[in-house]
């Protein structure tokens, strides 16, 4: 693939996402849901692999594109020696069945159009059987049938398994393509409209972003991460995915490719923060109600992620016949990071829970005692070692955050009490617990002679993660050991600028050939801790020069490579985005407020 990461904007119904290259190709859609089996899967493999390309002819790329408004509609541009044409994809909010549309605008001249759709059910391996109905295509393939129509009517004929056209488009001409998905064993759902569904988008894109309260510095970027946020949201149950991709690669031609269609509890925390400062409280609520839904039971089988349902099962397989994105080698679909041990979800669920309730949202009936239930598995548990929130594929340790977030779980445990004393539980039992994980982390994570936590008791290590100790409160940020921790991750673990996870051996921590780039919503962290330290302008100068490395439609994969100059990982990466509203919330409340 020619294009880069980078190179790719999204579009989205709140259920599933495309990703449309500078090329206009459409090189990524799972269709009914972000984790279903790919139609268009040409960004891990080639074209043969499943995309959807309207461009004019001969051309290569886009002079230039945007979303329009504060919305997931994007607008790409073309101009060609004959003349200028708008091409305009989304994904409107589906009654029922997903549609996919482009409505291709002349804007001056005359612009020829050429268009090639190739259907590859289940991850590009499946070609389906096309045939003409009612005027329109419809390919079939087992569970999965997609109808494609354009109005007006334009010629269409076959060619080497794909579906092409070509049509000319003058100044004021519009030719609109609607790609709609349904279970093959039922009939074709009613026709939309493309053009009221256009109008109805932004309208609803228009009227959400109209809710959020922010309106500090940096507010374009802000709200394009928002944006982002509720585009990875499946909306049916308010949980919300790292990202819509699969096995985009953190090291080109490298085998570090996770497939990242699944909610992580991890993120849950920064999540509800993010979404209750900017004024999105339906948003924090619905995505409270199905961390809850998803934790409950058993505490011992709480995991580190779930489906977008709250699905449990997410089996690790690779698919053998797609070659990667850049020849980077397995491509991956599941996580077997599911069923890994890690601590620190404990104390991302308390926290979460906690800021809920003091951001007022009302509290289910249920939830202190599935917390209950949480910490007293916690409490036989917590000394334990594990594999940390960076899911190391190696051996357990004594990860210093995993650690640190179950004093979190502890600490908001006796503030709940402290501030509802009607609520059952033992207050004096938690803080002895507090009492005893902080002391112990002091003692075992703490190293002396370099004035900095480490990665794990006994390690050599850093971790960028332990940058997260004064926000969460284990310490407060001036305390010596918290600036020389800031200090020290700043000596040790900057490459180009940015931050890495950890050391850049990465195989002695992770158990992983290869290497990675630098960790973007890490880079957000440090911000914050130089922001927590009295060191705001670095602060500011550090956030600044993160929200350039957004591309051009403001989008963020999980990684940069500070050497190649390009974003590595799974795109758009929630994780980053996250990490970038919470900081520029951060610092605009220090601009406002100095001493607070």
């Amino acid at each position: 693939m020619t294009q880069r990461i980078d190179d790719y904007a999204l579009i989205g119904d709140l259920q599933t996402a495309a990703l449309v290259g500078r090329d206009g190709s459409v090189d990524w859609l799972c269709l009914p849901r972000f984790d279903s089996a790919a139609c268009f899967a040409a960004i891990l493999g080639d074209e043969n692999n499943g995309h959807w390309r309207i461009a004019p002819k001969g051309a290569t790329t886009c002079a230039t594109r945007r979303y329009a408004e504060d919305s997931l509609v994007l607008e790409t541009y073309w101009e060609t020696r004959t003349g200028t044409v708008k091409v305009v994809d989304f994904m409107p909010q589906r009654d029922r069945a997903p549609d996919l549309m482009r409505i291709v605008e002349g804007v001056s001249g005359s612009v020829e159009m050429s268009a090639v759709l190739r259907l590859r059910f289940d991850y590009g391996s499946v070609v389906p059987w096309m045939r003409r109905s009612d005027g329109h295509r419809v390919a079939i393939a087992g569970p999965d049938a997609v109808w494609l129509r354009s109005e007006p009517p334009v010629k269409t004929w076959g060619q080497q398994f794909s579906t092409c056209s070509s049509f000319t488009v003058t100044a004021g001409e519009k030719v609109a393509f609607v790609l709609t998905w349904h279970p093959s064993h039922e009939p074709r759902p009613d026709l939309v409209d493309p053009h009221e569904a256009l109008e109805q988008s932004l309208a609803d894109w228009r009227e959400w972003s109209a809710r959020c309260t922010y309106r500090g510095p940096y507010r374009e970027a802000v709200m394009r991460s928002l944006i982002t946020l509720k585009a990875l949201t499946y909306a049916p149950t308010g949980g919300i995915m790292a990202a819509p991709t699969t096995s985009l690669p953190e090291e080109v031609g490298g085998v570090r490719n996770w497939d990242y269609r699944a909610c992580w509890l991890r993120d849950s925390s920064l999540t509800l923060g993010a979404l209750l400062a900017a004024g999105y409280v339906d948003e924090a609520c619905a995505w409270r109600d199905w961390l809850l839904r998803s934790v409950a039971g058993d505490p011992a089988d709480l995991q580190i992620m779930y489906g977008p349902a709250g699905e449990r099962r997410l089996p690790e397989t690779t698919l053998p016949w797609l070659r990667g994105y850049a020849d980077s080698a397995p491509v991956r679909t599941g996580n077997a990071a599911v069923d890994q041990f890690q601590l620190d979800v404990y104390g991302e669920v308390m926290d979460s829970l906690h800021r809920a309730r003091e951001a007022g949202i009302p509290a289910e009936r249920h939830a202190w005692n599935l917390q209950l239930s949480l910490l007293g598995f916690l409490e036989s548990t917590w000394r334990e070692p594990d594999e940390g929130l960076w899911e190391v594929r190696g051996p357990r340790r004594h990860f210093t955050h995993s650690k640190v977030m179950a004093w979190v779980a502890a600490d908001r445990a006796v503030r709940t009490l402290e501030a509802d004393p009607s609520l059952p539980g033992d207050v004096a039992r938690w803080r002895t617990m507090r009492d005893e994980i902080h002391a112990q982390v002091c003692a075992m994570a703490y190293d002396p002679a370099r004035n900095t936590f480490t990665q794990a008791y006994g390690s050599p290590e850093l971790d960028a993660a332990t940058l997260l100790i004064p926000q969460v409160g284990f310490l407060p940020p001036d305390d010596p050991r918290v600036v020389g921790t800031v200090d020290a991750v700043r000596a040790e673990l900057l490459h180009g600028g940015y931050v890495r996870r950890y050391s850049a051996d990465s195989a002695a921590v992770d158990g992983l050939p290869g290497q990675e780039g630098t960790f973007l919503v890490c880079s957000f962290w440090l911000a914050d801790a130089l922001r927590l330290t009295g060191r705001a302008e670095e602060a500011r100068e550090l956030f600044e020069s993160l929200v350039d490395l957004c591309n051009d439609v403001g989008l963020l994969a999980e990684e940069y490579d500070p050497v190649t100059d390009r974003q590595l990982g799974n795109f758009p990466q929630a994780f980053s985005h996250i990490g970038l509203v919470g900081t520029a919330l951060a610092l605009a409340a220090e601009e406002q407020d100095p001493a607070g």
